[in-house]
């Protein structure tokens, strides 16, 4: 540990300063960044405090991506957690998993068509498979695609717009299904469920560690294997159900793409909606930002390097905590655009009150504050092209295709 000071004989203070050293921001510093890092620090200082107790180093850290901006899941928000990026919690082989995270396998398929499909079409046939049952592997499908940010959406690509020859779309529409797998939310026979708030099967596996900032639940040993490998199977599942839904939908299609954005790449890498390149690093990653904008397909590039660290001025306090190599070792890029609050400017202070947190925030336009405690209570909207700016700047991967909405399907 580089402080002399153990973590559990901090004060609630400084437990918190200590969490912000912990937090590598990529983001574009706006009033929804400002949140994501107000509440982090609260969920770091929860996993420090536990890793102490654990008999772990304490340095739990999050590196945001560029699109890095708020949770709408209440109990992850609760939790203290934000989203997009990736979140280190220790050595990726040692059987410990922190499941407040809520990893839930959640990604995006990218597929090719050589013609533009009707809309009459498309609903009719959205109406045929909403009569009849879907199964993979004996899993009975939910269609979870009207929900949240969950979408269909129909592109056209044009010939002026693509950006690298040698990376030529085979063809000119595409469609990307953004969804996840809720059908293993909760426990059945393939295993203990994702979610531990869901699954009374999985809260009996769980560990609880009370810290200054709320309880912390963990697996280990046993328990932790186990739910790797039903989360490696729920993954897999997700994967496999986008395809179908996109056979059912559109009939045979070209497979760009479809990687996953939030879940575990092991014990102790968490992917809080973002891509990891070096599942697919020869590949097309898809960035989606609002309905009414294009989205764009990049190849990534390994990061983080140490020009790209010493240009972000991290080196020395990553050094200082131990965890620079957990910066090199990133590779992670953004997969949207991520919400934006267009009337916060930043967060003024935090209240805690009754073990619950109030957020007391500037607005942009008037002189007054906005204060909640759960962020869904918030107007929200989507970022735009400045995350895909971010990326081309911070050298995180190169446009390689721009994808124009045609078609924006809630089903």
């Amino acid at each position: 540990m580089q402080n002399s000071d153990s973590v559990m004989s901090l004060s609630k203070v400084d437990l918190l300063k200590r969490a912000k050293k912990h937090y590598f921001s990529l983001g574009l510093d706006d009033g929804a960044a400002r949140l994501c890092k107000e509440n982090f620090q609260y969920g770091l200082a929860k996993l420090h405090y536990a890793q102490e107790k654990l008999g772990m180093e304490p340095n739990a850290t999050f590196i945001s991506t560029p699109d890095e901006t708020v949770s709408r899941n209440v109990r992850r928000w609760i939790s203290g957690y934000g989203y997009g990026g990736k979140l280190i919690t220790g050595d990726p082989n040692d059987p410990l998993i922190f499941i407040d995270v809520k990893p839930n396998a959640c990604g995006m398929l990218v597929g090719g068509l050589n013609k533009l499909p009707h809309p009459d079409e498309i609903i009719k046939k959205i109406n045929e498979i909403i009569k009849d049952d879907y199964y993979i592997d004996d899993i009975k499908l939910k269609w979870d695609y009207k929900k949240s940010n969950h979408f269909i959406d129909i592109f056209e690509t044009r010939k002026d717009e693509e950006k690298s020859a040698n990376r030529k779309l085979k063809s000119k529409y595409q469609f990307i299904i953004h969804g996840s797998v809720p059908e293993l939310r909760n426990a059945t026979d393939k295993g203990p469920g994702l979610y531990y708030d869901t699954s009374k099967e999985l809260r009996d596996m769980c560990k609880k560690i009370e810290t200054p900032f709320g309880n912390v639940y963990y697996l280990d040993g046993d328990n932790a294997k186990e739910y790797l490998r039903f989360f490696k199977y729920a993954k897999k599942i997700a994967a496999e159900k986008r395809k179908k839904a996109g056979e059912l939908l559109f009939g045979k299609f070209v497979d760009i793409s479809n990687p996953m954005h939030q879940g575990l790449l092991s014990y102790s890498e968490i992917l809080l909606g973002a891509q990891h390149i070096t599942e697919q690093k020869d590949k097309l990653f898809p960035v989606a930002l609002r309905s009414d904008l294009p989205a764009y397909l990049i190849t990534a590039l390994p990061n983080l390097t140490e020009e790209q660290i010493d240009i972000l001025g991290f080196e020395n306090r990553a050094k200082k905590y131990g965890v620079f190599e957990y910066l090199r070792n990133f590779n992670v890029i953004p997969h949207g655009g991520g919400y934006k609050l267009s009337h916060i400017n930043s967060v003024k202070k935090v209240l805690e009150i009754e073990g619950e947190r109030y957020f007391v925030c500037e607005q942009e336009n008037e002189n007054a504050v906005t204060i909640f405690s759960d962020v869904r209570d918030s107007q929200f909207s989507y970022r735009g092209k400045k995350i895909i700016t971010r990326i081309v700047d911070l050298n995180l991967g190169t446009v390689e295709a721009k994808l124009f909405p045609k078609i924006v399907l809630k089903v």
